[in-house]
């Protein structure tokens, strides 16, 4: 099987890494890819929200899957003009890929099919606003309505800092906001495969949103991520596919707009049981990271079976007896204002370690090779281990090893999940 995979994250890094290691992949191309996905793939350099050039890129390369990873390709329609070509693409078209487009639409669909979620009002001007968060009450959540790169929402309690957000997106071109009730306990992410018809589920993750340890700080694009998680209800995967994937996958049939791709689920489990509290449209970063690491069954015939409609006909998934932790590695100044160019050192040491791999996110090679710094989120760096304690010592081995000046990681990625096994 000849792939293309469309991105230039860790996300797809650890997609090109899995697929590299699929005896019946033939060949693998990337679409811009990063420095570390060159490693495994044959690097195009094309713009990846041009579906058209994505296009003409997999029909040149006579490639049989295109596998869309980010968010704002798929809302642009990437996925749309690949099939248009005649080949299948694994990701949701841009009308199904509003699910995560707008999280609006996202909450009109779940009303629609009965999903359990957080109550929510749709403001657009800043009285709109205020009234809907006196009505919650805090803590305040008030998210951006369309895509921001997983920074778009700003939960606090100060009703200011909740305004200014609010403003904040409202300025933009047809801005409008969500103002959420609050939802209460442990967040999960679970991602569940879907051809359009059948949904297929995969293991549940936890990541951690706020830039520094004890969740202090804003939130980011993510700074780590572990799975299993050994306090989640046995019965939860089992719930969220019943309660919210088959409905949701049903409805966005129903209106004539089927997903096929991913339906990343990010879940709270409160008192009152499990809630969504966002839907994506693809594979979350940096919870990727660590579910393809617990994955042995081969990808390229999983990611293939949603794009073809024969989920059904697929295999039980098989899964390692393995734990996996990845802790980010975050340029200076993330996720503020980023500094790029620094030096990356230390990558084959890290990866040496046992367990240990290190997948590139935020990296280039500057002109005279060098590896730098080009993002906020630079490096994933995954650990194995027959437990959470056995994998955060591998993870963090491998991040003591990394030098990148000014960075930043959190210390506390699976900790208190570790302890729990002791």
């Amino acid at each position: 099987m000849r792939i293309l995979v469309v991105g230039t994250g860790a996300r797809e890094h650890a997609l090109v890494r899995a697929l590299h290691q699929d005896p019946a992949v033939t060949a693998l191309h990337a679409a811009p890819g990063n420095p570390g996905i060159g490693a495994l793939a044959t690097l195009h350099a094309v713009d990846p929200l041009d579906g058209e050039a994505v296009a003409a890129l997999a029909a040149r390369l006579g490639v049989d899957l295109v596998v869309v990873g980010p968010e704002a390709p798929l809302v642009a329609g990437v996925a749309d003009a690949v099939r248009a070509a005649g080949i299948a693409a694994f990701g949701p078209s841009a009308a199904a890929a509003q699910l995560e487009g707008s999280k609006a639409f996202a909450k009109d669909v779940m009303a629609a099919a009965g999903v359990p979620t957080a109550e929510a009002r749709v403001a657009l001007d800043e009285a709109e606003v205020a009234a809907a968060l006196d009505a919650f009450g805090p803590p305040y959540v008030v998210k951006d309505d369309g895509l921001a790169a997983g920074k778009g929402v700003v939960v606090t309690d100060d009703r200011d800092e909740a305004l200014a957000h609010a403003a904040a997106c409202l300025a933009k071109p047809g801005g409008r906001v969500v103002v959420e009730e609050y939802l209460d306990g442990p967040e999960i992410s679970l991602f569940v495969l879907s051809d359009g018809t059948d949904v297929v589920p995969l293991v549940p993750a936890q990541d951690f949103k706020r830039a520094h340890d004890q969740d202090a700080g804003p939130n980011t694009g993510g700074m780590g991520a572990y799975s299993p998680l050994p306090w989640a209800p046995a019965t939860l995967v089992d719930d969220v596919v019943r309660e919210v994937a088959r409905p949701t996958v049903a409805e966005m049939a129903r209106r004539g707009t089927p997903f096929s791709g991913v339906l990343y689920c990010g879940l709270a489990l409160t008192w009152r049981g499990v809630r969504v509290i966002e839907f994506n449209a693809r594979f979350g970063d940096p919870e990727t990271q660590v579910v393809l690491a617990r994955l042995a069954t081969p990808l390229a015939g999983v990611l293939q079976a949603s794009a073809t409609g024969t989920l059904a006909a697929l295999p039980p998934l098989e899964w390692r007896d393995e734990a996996a932790v990845t802790v980010v590695v975050a340029a200076h100044g993330y996720p503020g204002t980023v500094r790029s160019g620094d030096a990356i050192t230390g990558l084959d040491e890290a990866a040496a370690v046992p367990g240990v791999h290190v997948l590139h996110a935020g990296t280039a090679q500057a002109d005279d090779a060098t590896l730098v710094a080009a993002g906020g989120r630079v490096l994933s760096v995954v650990g194995v281990g027959v437990d959470l304690a056995g994998a955060r010592e591998a993870a963090y081995a491998g991040v003591e090893r990394v030098g990148l000046p000014g960075s930043h990681h959190r210390t506390d990625i699976a900790l208190t999940a570790a302890a729990s096994q002791d």
